[in-house]
């Protein structure tokens, strides 16, 4: 009877033996297209699972030095597993290779810039031959670990043919007494062993699969153990497709996918056959929630492929302006900060315009670059000269310093002052300087310019103070004056030298001089004095207190005006001496003529005062 069964299950196995029981009753084509992608997908996890491990903590590595770089790819090898630090790895080779590609091109264009030949240039760096060891023992690593990790793969296959042969031999033998226990045994064993190469996943499941149906189908004698295990696994299966279905309707397609995709590898690792009568039509509402899973998905792809278009042509556009971008016209440091600002702008609309599969985004990338490369290109020229001009900008600032720290505690105050001012002019013309220094050159051109005009204000503040008592003592000498009875020729002189003694006005009060000298006119009219004698009084007073201030530039605009006026009155006594030439015919009576006489006399008289007034200049020292 066995060896009849027996028989008849042999003519019922596939040509192909890959094929199994469920495969075959997939009639709905999409539905076989669903499930293949999924078990595709569920051979390669299979296989991954081999190298599944803690994943690594995140890392910047751009501010790193490359000794510091060095540091980290050492601790890395030393402390994780070779197949884990992947990501790790390329993050700092990337930042090592940037920087020691810099630092390569820094030293090369130094070695060309010295008169070099760029055949002859060679460059040995201690901390490069250190990476390049740890690289090497890296790769080492490496290759062992997967030499390994196939062996191991082929190794399991290896376990799995052995328990699919040993199914068979069962199958054949057909003990009905020992069978069933052998058959536990056997799955116990199978689901012990490890993943397989990816490529024979599928296909080896498919074989195990197809013997283990085949001897649920022979065994008719033992019912109750055989039924059992169909409840069993009927009600698990029942309740993966209650998940799936419920798959089917969740909003993230992506995450319904991966949870389908454990779904998959349970029904197929962990469960076995269910009654025969029943297996069409559950595969078939497993695959059709599989399916709609599926074309959910694809939806989803499909959908997110008609955005890509749109995604690339806003991303080509941004590519685009920051090509066309004009950097002619920036020839300041605020015009290029103002150009950083708007392409900052325009890369952040670039990463914001949506993501990209790997496929699609590369070479847009690399057109990304290209222009930002290209405008970074640009700034880094200009602000590499302006590196240098900032030197020539700090050396003018700290010549500038050390004018302004040596007339700090100047007492000549008109020059000290003036310099001061021309100092904090040109400061302000000079351009930028290099940041580093900016700070500590300003806080000393500061302290001097401030050390100065704090001296100078409170000097200031004192002469305004002196100065305003000079105010209010000749407002008293006037009123005094004023009421003075009788005055003689002494008293007025004498008047003359006191008003001149008290002192001289400053700018704004310098009318008092003039209401004393019209009270010095008005006594003059009735007392005989000497015009030159209180002219000169009053001239010397002025003078003198011009030197005893130390104004030599007054003293000599002083002088400049009396050589002036003598040459004014001298023209004007030569015209009126040509003027009577016209009169020669006319009688010494005549009233025209004596006019022009008198006139020449007052001028002779006015010349006279002047010249003293001069004479008395050029004896001044000063």
């Amino acid at each position: 009877m066995l060896e009849n069964n027996e028989q008849n299950e042999k003519e019922k196995v596939p040509t192909n033996e890959l094929q199994t029981t469920e495969v075959l009753h997939k009639k709905d084509i999409g539905n076989l297209e669903a499930v293949n992608e999924i078990e595709a997908s569920v051979a390669k996890d299979a296989e991954n699972d081999a190298e599944k491990s803690v994943e690594l903590p995140k890392v910047d590595y751009s501010s790193f030095t490359l000794d510091q770089l060095v540091g980290a790819l050492e601790k890395l090898l030393k402390n994780n597993p070779i197949h884990s630090i992947k990501n790790e790895l390329e993050a700092i080779k990337s930042n090592f290779n940037k920087k020691f590609g810099a630092l390569l091109a820094a030293k090369k264009a130094a070695f060309l810039e010295a008169g070099g030949n760029s055949i002859d240039f060679q460059f040995s760096s201690p901390v490069k031959q250190h990476y390049n060891r740890l690289l090497s023992d890296f790769k080492k690593q490496r290759d062992a670990y997967y030499k390994n990790l196939e062996q191991q793969l082929n190794e399991n296959l290896e376990k799995r043919l052995t328990i699919i042969d040993q199914l068979k031999q069962l199958i054949k033998e057909a003990d009905t007494k020992t069978m069933y226990k052998s058959f536990k045994e056997l799955q116990d064993k199978w689901k012990t062993i490890g993943p397989v190469p990816r490529t024979t996943y599928n296909d080896t499941w498919k074989i195990y699969h197809h013997h283990v149906e085949r001897f649920y189908d022979l065994l008719h004698l033992s019912n109750d153990f055989r039924d059992l295990d169909f409840k069993h696994n009927l009600e698990e299966k029942l309740k993966i497709i209650t998940i799936a279905e419920q798959l089917a309707e969740a909003t993230d397609v992506n995450k319904a996918f991966k949870e389908l995709q454990n779904l998959h590898k349970a029904w197929k690792e962990d469960l076995g056959p269910v009654p025969k009568e029943q297996r069409e039509e559950v595969w078939q509402r497993f695959s059709t929630a599989t399916k709609k899973i599926h074309d959910r998905r694809h939806d989803y792809f499909r959908e997110m492929r008609s955005k890509y278009d749109e995604i690339i042509e806003k991303k080509l556009t941004i590519v685009s302006v920051i090509d066309a971008y004009d950097t002619s016209k920036n020839l300041t440091h605020k015009n290029w900060q103002k150009s950083i600002k708007e392409i900052e702008v325009l890369r952040q609309e670039f990463f914001d315009a949506g993501k990209l599969p790997y496929a699609k985004s590369e070479e847009l990338w690399q057109k990304f670059k290209a222009v930002t490369k290209k405008f970074n290109s640009a700034k880094n020229k200009f602000y590499k000269q302006e590196k240098s001009v900032q030197q020539e900008n700090l050396k003018k600032k700290i010549a500038m310093i050390e004018i302004a720290e040596s007339l700090k505690d100047s007492e000549d105050w008109k020059m000290a002052t003036e310099a001061m001012k021309q100092v904090q002019s040109d400061w302000k013309k000079i351009g930028h300087v290099p940041r580093k220094f900016s700070d500590e050159i300003w806080k000393r051109f500061k302290a001097a310019c401030n050390h100065y005009f704090d001296r100078y204000h409170n000097q200031q503040n004192t002469i305004n103070k002196e100065q305003q008592e000079v105010v209010e003592a000749k407002k008293a000498f006037l009123d005094e004056f004023r009421n003075e009875e009788k005055p003689t020729r002494e008293t007025i002189l004498k008047a003359i030298e006191s008003w001149n003694a008290l002192g001289r006005l400053p700018r704004n009060m310098r009318h008092l001089e003039g209401k004393f000298n019209k009270e010095i006119e008005k006594l003059l009219v009735d007392i005989s004095i000497d015009k030159k004698e209180v002219a000169m009084l009053k001239f010397t007073g002025v003078v003198d207190a011009y030197l005893a201030d130390g104004d030599t530039q007054k003293l000599d605009s002083e002088q400049l005006f009396v050589r002036k006026r003598i040459d004014e009155i001298g023209k004007e006594i030569q015209q009126l001496e040509n003027n009577l030439g016209f009169f020669s015919n006319a009688k010494v009576d005549n009233p025209l003529v004596k006019n022009v006489h008198k006139q020449i006399d007052e001028f002779k008289s006015e010349l006279a005062i002047w010249k003293t007034k001069l004479d008395y200049l050029k004896k001044l020292e000063y």
